[in-house]
């Protein structure tokens, strides 16, 4: 289906916007423009298609243009556009957090809603942390991330994040009393790995080496991704988010799984909790809950922590945060939709089936100039280029601008080329991004 052409902005209409995590004076010189979606496709504002091989910004699990969603949406904001959570409530948020704590992990049914990825993490910092002193615990301030480590752009989630870039300019204002464990990532031993790598489950034990120097009785909580995602795929080695269950429980710690990426499917389960058999005391969502259509959180809690706060006089409010678009009604009824398109499609689990074919896409570059390492897991790939010498991310970025030409849109982060398609990706397209991309990393060797 060819595209009607969008007006392309003047150079000057581009200046106002301060574009995120973004090159700005890079973009606006050759700015790049998606006008329209639908299905696994893009069209730029000058008609040209792309195919989306990663959801979005990890997102779209469901793919583009989804009528349901939106008409699901409309109806919503004609009936009610906002009702306060503060103190009153709306029929669709009580309904969405029924929906998510029936896929989620055993355990973790008490929905707490957030607005973004970001706003998520920052939630389940504080109710890590506010728990422990609930619970008569309030020396147990600490908080362990891990190196690498995406949280989001929060201050909670830049201090136990691990990207130094994030960091380095917020230093004095980030959080007290964080440590990070070494991330996973070891070409050394792990390079071309098919799916989980063998090695580094030991890697997991310097959480006791830490536990070591700051005591237990201060560590509130562990933080990690079960996949990095930002950081360029850093897949958990066999066996590595067990063993740091087992150190958790040991010493009376929180474990908490970021599944802001592996969320709704991404690796063949509803969450990666339950592809890895691990279940964290707390798990935060976001990006595929809404399809990406509005944006939307979600942070999942053990019962015995939200029991913890249910203590004291009734009319006391326990928790003292929030936010006012908190299970906004048209989030939820996005939210809502999304769900039934998941359950009828089959897409929560679709990864799983894909997976053998995205192994294939993936590792079929392998042997490619400058290619370092390929990694997957589910839906998700990686291509890590070596680095030219004193222009670090320059290769991965002209990858993905040449991508980009010959229709296919990647994600780039350094000189690591990130791929995550739609859950509803066919497998020849699979093909498509792996010739595309194959084709990139040679003519830009």
């Amino acid at each position: 289906m060819n595209a009607k052409p969008a007006a392309v902005p003047a150079k000057s209409e581009l200046e106002a916007f301060w574009m995120p995590f973004t090159a700005n004076r890079q973009f606006k010189a050759n700015p790049r423009l998606l006008a329209r979606a639908e299905g696994m496709h893009y069209w730029t504002a000058e008609g040209r298609r792309i195919l989306d091989a990663v959801a979005g910004l990890w997102c779209v699990n469901a793919g583009h243009g989804r009528r349901e969603i939106a008409d699901a949406v409309a109806a919503q904001l004609a009936t009610m556009e906002f009702a306060p959570t503060f103190q009153m409530g709306h029929p669709a948020a009580f309904e969405l957090a029924n929906r998510l704590a029936a896929i989620a992990p055993p355990g973790l049914d008490r929905i707490f809603f957030t607005n973004s990825g970001s706003e998520s993490v920052d939630t389940a910092l504080k109710i890590a942390i506010a728990y422990q002193r609930a619970r008569g615990q309030a020396s147990r301030f600490r908080v362990i991330g891990r190196e690498k480590g995406y949280h989001g752009v929060g201050f909670g989630g830049i201090s136990v994040g691990g990207i130094v870039n994030n960091r380095k300019f917020f230093a004095a204002s980030m959080l007290p009393g964080v440590d990070h464990l070494p991330h996973t990532l070891s070409l050394e031993h792990n390079a071309f790995s098919r799916g989980l790598p063998q090695w580094g489950a030991h890697l997991a034990n310097e959480l006791e080496r830490l536990i070591a120097l700051h005591d237990a009785s201060t560590i509130a909580a562990v933080i990690v991704e079960p996949i990095s995602g930002s950081a360029g795929v850093i897949l958990p080695p066999v066996g590595y988010l067990k063993r740091l269950r087992e150190i958790c429980d040991k010493h009376d710690i929180l474990l908490i799984f970021d599944e802001v990426i592996t969320g709704f499917g991404r690796i063949g389960s509803p969450f990666a909790a339950q592809a890895f058999e691990v279940t964290p005391d707390l798990m935060t969502t976001a990006k595929g809950l809404t399809n990406g259509a509005i944006p939307m959180g979600a942070v999942f809690a053990a019962r015995k922590i939200y029991d913890a706060f249910m203590q004291g006089p009734e009319q006391t409010i326990e928790l003292f945060h929030g936010y006012t678009y908190s299970a906004h009604p048209a989030a939820c009824a996005a939210a809502l939709a999304t769900l039934d398109i998941y359950a009828r499609e089959g897409l929560l689990t679709r990864a799983a089936e894909l997976a053998p074919r995205m192994e294939e896409a993936v590792h079929s570059l392998r042997g490619l100039p400058g290619v370092i390492d390929t990694r997957n897991c589910g839906l998700i790939g990686a291509v890590e280029l070596e680095p030219r010498s004193g222009r670090p991310g320059s290769r991965g970025y002209d990858v993905f601008l040449k991508c980009f030409e010959r229709g296919v849109m990647v994600r780039q982060t350094g000189d690591i080329i990130a791929l995550s398609p739609p859950l509803i990706v066919e497998p020849a397209q699979l093909a498509t991004i792996a010739e595309v991309l194959g084709g990139a990393i040679r003519d830009t060797a």
